[in-house]
């Protein structure tokens, strides 16, 4: 019993430890917040007030990592625009937050909600000076375009040709169109293909290599198999199946078509919300 509590004492210590060096390193890598702007410009008419602005407002608080700094620029903003303040300090807070990873798509919604309790006139003066500071920035990019940068393999067009027999939207690309013939297949999170049968007297079938995201397969009368990148899936020639991305996850696959004889596709009843959804 005491060897059993002196182990517990010890796993506890070095739990400790660990998360003391992990708090010591987060504060030695944070970047410390400093301001001249007060001694810059008031140091000799009013060295009081710049002491305050340079060392306390900045030199603490901002420095407080009771709230993130990304958190202390959006109150910050809506603070100056709620009191009407929409001049230099009001851009400079705007390039603050930008720099501290405010994306145009939030300081956009933050200064919309703002506008319902500030004002109207009020949000027109800041998104006027928003839009001189994001100006540089890219549209925003789609769910789609943003998970197409992981993947190796490009998405391509959507399946419209075969989109009968799928449930949600889906995307395919040509990888190979000799000797064997192989495709990238990308699903939005929830869509699936309906049952089918890759039918052959001999040889034929598919196999399914998992190249980004997360989805299932599933033979008829067994539990659905998890495909992850670099999963491989031997589907058998006549074996009544489905695949395709997880709920909440895009998901792509290389669909490669195995040689045979007498081969073709039949197309079976689809999978149905209800039974998906009891699946996952």
């Amino acid at each position: 019993m005491i060897m059993k509590k002196l182990l517990v004492l010890m796993l506890l210590l070095a739990l400790a430890n660990t998360a003391f060096a992990a708090n010591q390193k987060g504060n030695q890598n944070m970047k410390k917040i400093t301001q001249t702007a007060g001694r810059n410009q008031l140091g000799n008419f009013a060295p009081d007030f710049a002491h305050y602005n340079d060392d306390v407002l900045f030199g603490e608080n901002w420095n407080n990592s009771d709230i993130d700094v990304k958190t202390r620029c959006i109150i910050t903003v809506v603070s100056l625009v709620s009191q009407g303040m929409t001049d230099s300090s009001l851009k400079y807070h705007l390039e603050n937050a930008k720099n501290n990873g405010v994306t145009r798509e939030e300081i956009a919604a933050i200064l919309t909600h703002n506008s319902f309790y500030a004002g109207w006139p009020k949000a027109w003066a800041a998104f006027n000076l928003a839009k001189e500071v994001w100006a540089d920035d890219s549209p925003a990019l789609t769910e789609k375009d943003r998970y197409a940068k992981t993947i190796m393999f490009p998405i391509g067009e959507p399946n419209d040709g075969f989109a009968q027999y799928f449930i949600g939207q889906s995307y395919i690309a040509p990888v190979s169109s000799e000797q064997v013939p192989i495709y990238n297949v990308t699903f939005e999170p929830k869509c699936r293909n309906n049952w089918h049968i890759h039918h052959a007297s001999k040889g034929g079938g598919q196999m399914l290599i998992g190249v980004g995201g997360r989805g299932y397969y599933q033979e008829w009368g067994k539990d659905p198999v998890e495909i992850n990148p670099g999963d491989v899936i031997n589907i058998p020639a006549n074996v009544k199946h489905w695949h395709g991305a997880a709920s909440d996850s895009w998901f792509s696959h290389l669909a490669v078509e195995i040689p045979g004889e007498n081969t073709s596709n039949e197309w079976l009843e689809p999978v149905t919300d209800e039974y998906y959804s009891k699946l996952f």
